[in-house]
C-alpha cells in the first residue's frame, strides 16, 4: 500500500479533501490517514503516480515514503 508524507495536511478538512480527491480517481480506494504523523496510505487500483497526482491536484505536497 503506497504511503505518502503530506506535511501540509494539518486538519480534518485536509483529510477530507485528500480522501475525496483519491475517491474521485478510484471510488473503491481505501484511504487511511494519520493526521498526527501527516501520512496517507492508499490502496487503489489506480497507479501510484495517479494517486500522487490527485493529492497534488487537491493542493497538497505528497512525498512517497520508503521509495
Amino acid at each position: 500500500m503506497p504511503t505518502y508524507q503530506v506535511n501540509d495536511m494539518t486538519c480534518g478538512h485536509c483529510v477530507a479533501t485528500i480522501t475525496k480527491a483519491v475517491k474521485a480517481l478510484d471510488a473503491a480506494a481505501q484511504v487511511d490517514t494519520d493526521l498526527a504523523s501527516h501520512q496517507v496510505s492508499v490502496q487503489s487500483n489506480a497507479a501510484p503516480a495517479r494517486v500522487e497526482a490527485a493529492i497534488r491536484d487537491a493542493g497538497f505536497t505528497p512525498q512517497p515514503v520508503g521509495a
